[in-house]
């Protein structure tokens, strides 16, 4: 096998496929990249048997063949070139890496024992804008649990119904859902567990290439856009029953309107002192329509600030773990948002304003 492609082309293709590749697999060829050419094209495929990345590039193809080569290091080699023509060719068990004066010599894996890229028959398929796709994973990642234990949180929920595409993930502290209309319907009805890891990831890649395909099987997803296919197992299972909840608001509840930006820097202030767990205590005053912030860290010290806010109900404390705060209120992308308080051990309800429909369900900890 021997090709030419230039430094950027091929560091960018290996950026794309090394989603896929494994890092810390037991079978050395999940470490590689395989490569291949046809008709002028390099097709680059990648996986750890649970996430498979293909990848097509245009490239000057001397001589048609297959080799895995080392994909970390192979990535670490071209990120070190200059910005001309890479030439790459097989010599043997080897392969002869050039660009300009240099000169890279690696062993290579078989390309027999490389794992068949999955050829997936989808069930149904859906077309959703990549730039909707990558704001609403964004919004709902930091939800997902790590917990292996429970599979079926470490994924997110995707729901399409016509032109409505919803997202949910939890980790049973807190619950992130976001809702969009969009301009055209994206196809038929789906509703599937996709892994955390592999929609962040598929994400990344599609962002920018206009919509992205997504096909659902009986165990697999596939996302397709541009020249790039990305295959993940669906997660099996009964994702919670998000709906029951969501609060709705009653006349007993508090109900607090506050600017966005405002809040979550206060939040970041306050929380400098809120170290070893130590909690983000809120302290809502109606008379005064004022939100109080305030954390204390025993032995060390405590920070407060008072925030001036819409609020309407009745006076309350609560109190929430403020990592997971900060991380609903940078989901937030709109200037206004509301908070929902039903009491000091129930949750709080974060949603965004101006039409956008993105709420962040908060579980409280106990005052002390």
């Amino acid at each position: 096998m021997k090709f030419s492609i230039a430094r950027s082309e091929l560091a960018e293709a290996l950026s794309v496929t090394s989603k896929g590749m494994s890092a810390r697999s037991t079978l050395p060829i999940l470490s590689g990249v395989l490569f291949s050419s046809s008709e002028g094209l390099l097709t680059l495929q990648a996986t750890d048997l649970e996430v498979s990345v293909r990848h097509s590039v245009p490239a000057l193809i001397d001589e048609d063949g297959q080799v895995v080569i080392p994909g970390r290091l192979l990535s670490d080699i071209v990120r070190s070139l200059p910005e001309a023509a890479v030439s790459i060719e097989t010599e043997g068990d080897n392969v002869l890496v050039r660009c300009q004066q240099s000169s890279f010599t690696m062993k290579t894996l078989n390309a027999a024992d490389f794992p068949k890229f999955p050829e997936v028959s989808v069930d149904k398929k859906v077309a959703i804008p990549s730039d909707v796709m990558a704001s609403m994973v964004r919004k709902v990642s930091k939800a997902v649990s790590r917990d292996e234990t429970r599979a079926v949180l470490t994924g997110v929920l995707m729901v399409i119904d016509g032109a409505m595409v919803k997202m949910v993930a939890t980790d049973s502290y807190r619950l992130a859902i976001d809702e969009v209309i969009l301009d055209e319907p994206a196809g038929e009805e789906v509703e599937v567990v996709i892994p955390g890891r592999a929609l962040d990831e598929a994400t990344k890649i599609a962002t920018g290439t206009g919509k992205v395909e997504v096909g659902v099987s009986d165990n697999q997803v596939v996302f397709d856009s541009g020249s790039t296919t990305f295959v993940a197992r669906r997660i099996e299972g009964t994702f919670p029953n998000y709906r029951q909840l969501i609060p709705e608001r009653s006349e007993d509840d508090t109900f607090i309107e506050i600017a966005t930006e405002e809040l979550a820097s206060a939040v970041k202030r306050v929380s400098l002192l809120a170290l070893h767990n130590s909690p983000l205590r809120l302290s809502v005053s109606v008379e005064d329509q004022t939100l109080s912030l305030s954390a204390t860290t025993q032995d060390v010290g405590d920070a407060s600030e008072d925030l001036m806010a819409k609020i309407e109900g009745k006076d309350v404390e609560i109190a929430f773990n403020h990592s997971f705060m900060s991380d609903g209120l940078a989901s937030i992308g709109t200037e206004m948002l509301s908070l929902l308080i039903q009491g000091s051990m129930k949750p709080g309800l974060l949603r965004s304003g101006n039409g956008e429909d993105f709420r962040y369900l908060l579980m409280p900890v106990r005052l002390g």
